[in-house]
């Protein structure tokens, strides 16, 4: 019996949930989404608040958004992001972050010392993989770090809802590179911070990225059992 929303174990959504990096340009129904934001919005939160805002574009508007996102990098323009990246990385982080390049650019036939290749695996980001879909994510700019799990609880929910549709996904840092453009196209307020952005739809398998596999340390590396 294939997989359903429904029949799918937590189990293997989990392990099979990966990030896509090309999309089919074909929508997915208004009723799979309504079914899967409604399952990622049981994600926990302290005190129930709920901080996450969630915003969608499809069609016209997310093709615009596109663009302009695409002209922004291309013409140079200054990341803003509301939160900084968090710098370099070093040791078992590093490590784990040159893998998982190396591992992407192989199947992607980007040499290390290609330049050229690399910036436009880059931009790749902001054509959002050719998603037909694109979320964005914030909170208000009021709280910090420990709401900021709660969103982060919200996100693990949807990216694994979408998986147990047969939804792709791919979440993105680089896509709170420019909260203003995206406040401005949703008219946000500025009381809103956006934390980042999800590219979405169905994998085009016949994208070489896409033959990406990561895998993960084994898991004593990270727990500690004590008594």
């Amino acid at each position: 019996m294939t997989a359903s929303a429904s029949s799918m174990s937590l189990e293997t959504a989990i392990k099979e949930r990966r990030s896509v990096r090309g999309f089919l340009d074909q929508p997915v129904p208004q009723a799979v989404l309504e079914s899967v934001f409604s399952l990622a919005q049981h994600a926990p939160s302290n005190c129930n608040i709920q901080p996450w805002k969630v915003w969608i574009a499809s069609g016209a508007l997310k093709n615009h958004l596109r663009e302009q996102l695409v002209e922004k990098v291309v013409s140079g323009v200054p990341f803003n992001a509301d939160y900084e990246y968090p710098g370099k990385f070093d040791g078992d982080y590093r490590r784990r972050q040159v893998e998982c390049a190396v591992e992407l650019y192989s199947n992607m036939g980007i040499a290390r010392d290609d330049k050229e290749g690399r910036m436009r695996a880059s931009l790749r980001n902001f054509e959002l993989f050719d998603a037909p879909h694109v979320c964005f994510i914030g909170m208000d700019k009021r709280f910090g770090a420990s709401v900021a799990l709660d969103v982060g609880m919200y996100v693990q929910n949807l990216i694994l809802a979408m998986t147990a549709h047969g939804v792709a996904s791919c979440a993105q840092g680089a896509l709170r590179y420019y909260p203003d453009l995206v406040r401005e196209t949703f008219e946000i307020g500025d009381d809103i911070n956006i934390l980042l952005g999800i590219s979405f739809g169905y994998e085009d398998t016949d994208v070489p990225a896409n033959k990406t596999r990561v895998g993960r340390d084994e898991f004593r590396q990270s727990v500690v059992f004590s008594s």
